[in-house]
């Protein structure tokens, strides 16, 4: 029963990619392709000063500050934590994936 499960699977699956391909000549696929991003990774020593920059913002004795000199702090916060984020590895599971990988375990 698992067997034929899997081939099954197997089977709507390349299905589904065949179907994908059929309209594309090669005159469009270069026109299809994907552009590399350019990747912007942080070196260690840019991580550590990003870090002490932010423990340093932490450790602020901000109760005389005024409104705006907080805004500032606050965007500069979310500017490190965003280029830290950019430069980290990892990647997105899409839900039908996940549910598929499921699925799969499930049933295998």
């Amino acid at each position: 029963m698992k067997k034929n499960l899997l081939f099954v699977f197997i089977t709507i699956l390349s299905l589904n990619t065949l179907t994908s391909f059929a309209g594309i000549n090669d005159s469009n696929a270069k026109n299809l392709t994907v552009p590399d991003k350019t990747e912007n990774k942080l070196s260690a020593e840019e991580i550590s000063r990003l870090t002490n920059r932010v423990e340093e913002i932490r450790n602020m004795d901000k109760t005389d500050m005024t409104a705006k000199e907080k805004r500032d702090l606050k965007k500069e916060l979310t500017t490190i934590k965003k280029n830290v984020k950019r430069s980290g590895g990892y990647f997105y599971i899409g839900g039908s994936t996940l549910l598929l990988i499921i699925l799969l375990i499930i049933l295998l």
